[in-house]
């Protein structure tokens, strides 16, 4: 999803905010990822389908990449792409069908 430069601008802004905010002064996250997974998700599914997504992917992205300093930028940005890339391919079946149709019966849990 492609941002203008005055959007791009408001939402570095906004980050910079959020972060400091949050408390989590050394994020530095793909903008253009999570922009793209947040369309996908709402053009594939429904608009409400685009928070949920990216708020899901963090928080799987986190879980994967640990927690503390110990965790280099590096495998946190391939944690978010891999668990991105999960989304990405559960929005090509749309709200219906695909790997999770089926509850947990396809799923390692």
């Amino acid at each position: 999803m492609a941002v203008n430069d005055d959007e791009a601008q408001i939402l570095d802004q906004w980050s910079h905010r959020l972060a400091h905010a949050l408390q989590i002064l050394d994020l530095d996250f793909d903008r253009e990822l999570i922009l793209d997974l947040a369309g996908e998700a709402a053009r594939s599914v429904t608009h409400a389908a685009a928070p949920i997504t990216t708020l899901m992917v963090g928080y799987a992205a986190g879980i994967a990449a640990g927690s503390g300093s110990a965790v280099s930028k590096a495998s946190s940005a391939a944690a978010v792409e891999q668990a991105a890339g999960v989304a990405i391919q559960l929005c090509a079946d749309g709200a219906h069908g695909g790997p999770a149709s089926k509850g947990w019966a396809d799923t390692a849990q």
